[in-house]
């Protein structure tokens, strides 16, 4: 029961994930912002909805979807 439990709550964080990753491509491409695949590929991986919530926030102002990353590819 336990682990039936934890695989559930696991599919319902992916699946929360999943669907931001899509709310922040579907963001760019109704601001007209232009989203090559390799930042598609990116953010469509990542399962981390911190990542994911900061994504989304800059999708709503970015002028490039590139701008989603700048403060991470600066490490």
């Amino acid at each position: 029961m336990k682990l039936r439990a934890e695989g559930r709550e696991e599919g319902r964080a992916e699946g929360r994930a999943q669907g931001r990753a899509e709310v922040v491509v579907r963001i760019l491409e109704l601001r007209g912002v232009a989203v090559p695949d390799a930042v598609r590929e990116r953010v469509m991986g990542c399962g981390d909805m911190s990542i994911l919530d900061v994504w989304f926030d800059r999708a709503l102002v970015a002028g490039s979807a590139e701008e989603l990353f700048q403060d991470a590819d600066r490490r």
